[in-house]
């Protein structure tokens, strides 16, 4: 039997496995184009054809970003059987996250905190931000309390809270579950005022 090669990643692949690699660890701003295209082994015409640009390439960073993330979190809300234990288990997912040796904050929060982003760049951004909303005011409702967008709203600062935390990873993973605690404690408030 012939021996089989293995398929070589395309290019738009290698872009977007370079500039996830790049724009994560060195930041978006700092990082230049030539740096992708070398990491990544194309030519740069094959960034402009296929992104049109630095802007599309970040954008497509961050949609990249926000769809793992949105795997990561669904993966932990499996085998929550609640509304209470779904909204635990996405600072269970950021606990873990922002444990990783390779944790160098938030992609969103970062690219957002350069220097002023492209119009593609903002989009993706302002994505990951309606669907982190979205998520919370859903979960929110879900747990029947009465003031459901203030628990969405207060979900939300101790998500970011959690994820804005840096030092090292256990102190890090222990910001995100002093976050949890505090939503706990948040979700046993909202059900109080509810039934009052």
């Amino acid at each position: 039997m012939p021996e089989q090669t293995a398929k070589r990643a395309s290019p738009r692949e290698r872009l977007l496995a370079a500039s996830d690699e790049l724009f994560y660890r060195d930041g978006v701003h700092s990082t230049g184009i030539d740096a992708v295209i070398e990491k990544a082994g194309v030519a740069k015409g094959s960034l402009y054809y296929i992104f049109g640009g630095k802007d599309e390439l970040v954008a497509a960073y961050l949609r990249g970003r926000l769809q793992k993330w949105r795997q990561q979190v669904e993966a932990a809300q499996a085998g929550a059987d609640d509304p209470d234990a779904r909204i635990l288990a996405v600072f269970d997912a950021v606990a873990d996250y922002v444990s990783l040796p390779e944790y160098r904050g938030c992609p969103f929060h970062n690219a957002a905190a350069e220097a002023p982003a492209g119009e593609a760049q903002q989009m993706a951004i302002k994505e990951y931000r309606t669907w982190l909303r979205q998520s919370f005011v859903q979960l929110a409702a879900d747990t029947g309390v009465s003031d459901s967008e203030a628990l969405a709203d207060a979900l939300t600062v101790l998500y970011d809270g959690a994820l804005a935390t840096t030092g090292s990873a256990e102190s890090a993973r222990n910001a995100a579950m002093t976050a949890k605690r505090i939503a706990r404690l948040t979700l046993a408030a909202a059900r109080v005022s509810s039934s009052a």
